[in-house]
């Protein structure tokens, strides 16, 4: 075989572990998010049997979006300490465990710590930040598309998984559900112990320099510590954190505002639901059109998307109109969580080395911890005023502020890795 078709081999057997990598961070994507959206159905079995109203079952999501924002630069660190077999391994134990406790609890306070703490540490383990440290290595030129596909598993676990946890739960109740759960994810565990995790992750996370004398080392690129100094670092934690603030105090309040509006439940849940399937596409083709226009023009018609559903849900606050509703769930609907894979990218793209995954890790924290403030934020608006409106007019203008670090950042435009300072 001549040093050309050795080269050409060595490039398929790349090309091939690259989509290995890319179906296994979907597939642990997809797991994480299915997961904790399950508890949407486990609320009214539990309230009934405990005897406890919406707001205390309600609080164990919000105690979970916090835990996972907090934990995911734990995660990041984890990853690059100990590898990717260790965090997987660890984050799949934690969950099951997590679901099992849930299924032997006798109170709120067991299901606040399993569900809204232990959990939420789990799903930060196999989530996407660990998905976009291996993405990052074997997607240089085709990184955007590859984080859409990723984020893409997101939507895709919410629709699978919750209706299949509803079915088990009419059919064996909640607790034998939360069993099979843990079962299920303890298997996942067994396998993950036995990927090849050493092909899948590379040889090296780090990129590589070529010295003067033709030898190729690692280099550790910038440090998680002068890596926040950054304006770019700050740019992005800036953007990602209103991006979650302010999808937030919408989110939590589309359904309840469209039925106090006069649309029907059933019509009110079905545009939720649409704007859910709708991310799933958005992410795919926010990350095709960032890697065939750039990152930073498909990001601020992502924020201007999203701006623009806003504005018609405000619109439908003054009467109903099929047409403003139509408009609302394909504007809102295709740019939710289309900032994720560009941040992603991003962040990978300017931020390479061995503390990639920790630098990403607290970034998307600020998301979590935003959206969580938003979730608050929205009911605390609504009992102070009585009307939707106030928190509908706060997140457009939030959304606006995420926008801005694209606009003022200078090297959002054509993404170079930070340089680091020398100290």
């Amino acid at each position: 075989m001549g040093r050309g078709d050795e080269t050409a081999e060595i490039r398929r057997g790349n090309s091939r572990v690259a989509w290995y990598a890319l179906i296994v961070a979907f597939f642990f994507v997809l797991v994480s998010r299915g997961v904790i959206d399950t508890w949407m159905v486990f609320l009214l079995p539990i309230e009934q049997e405990f005897g406890v109203n919406r707001q205390l079952t309600a609080g164990v999501f919000s105690v979970y979006m916090l835990a996972t924002g907090l934990s995911a630069p734990l995660s990041g660190l984890l990853l690059r300490r100990f590898g990717y077999r260790l965090n997987y391994c660890l984050g799949l134990g934690l969950i099951a465990a997590a679901n099992f406790i849930a299924s032997r609890a006798q109170g709120m306070m067991e299901l606040y710590l399993c569900i809204g703490i232990l959990s939420s540490i789990g799903i930060s383990a196999i989530g996407v930040v660990p998905a976009s440290a291996l993405i990052g290595h074997w997607f240089k030129h085709r990184m955007s598309v590859a984080m859409g596909a990723v984020y893409a598993g997101l939507g895709t676990g919410s629709l699978l998984l919750v209706p299949l946890a509803q079915w088990l739960i009419e059919l064996q109740g909640w607790r034998t559900t939360y069993i099979l759960m843990a079962s299920s994810v303890a298997c996942m565990a067994v396998i993950a112990l036995v990927l090849p995790w050493r092909i899948l992750g590379g040889d090296s996370t780090e990129p590589k320099i070529t010295a003067r004398n033709g030898e190729t080392r690692a280099v550790d690129g910038i440090t998680l510590r002068q890596a926040i100094r950054s304006p770019e670092f700050i740019g992005l934690f800036i953007s990602f954190g209103c991006t979650g603030l302010g999808m937030y105090i919408v989110v939590v309040q589309a359904v309840p505002f469209l039925i106090d509006g006069g649309v029907s439940p059933l019509k009110a849940a079905t545009a939720y639901g649409l704007c859910g399937m709708l991310s799933v596409g958005g992410v795919i083709i926010t990350g095709w059109l960032s890697d065939r226009f750039g990152l930073r023009p498909v990001a601020l018609a992502s924020f201007a998307c999203t701006f623009s559903g806003i504005l018609c849900l405000l619109g439908l606050s003054f009467g109903i109109s099929e047409l403003l509703l139509a408009c609302y769930v394909a504007c809102f609907g295709i740019a939710q969580g289309a900032r994720g894979p560009i941040v992603a990218t991003m962040s990978n793209r300017l931020f390479p080395g061995s503390a990639a995954a920790a630098i990403y890790g607290v970034i998307y924290a600020s998301s979590n911890i935003g959206a969580g403030g938003g979730a608050w934020l929205s009911g605390l608006l609504h009992d102070l005023t009585g009307s939707y409106r106030p928190a509908l007019m706060l997140g457009a203008v939030i959304i606006c502020g995420a926008a801005m670090p694209f606009m003022m950042v200078r090297s959002f435009r054509a993404p170079q890795p930070v340089q680091p300072v020398r100290e």
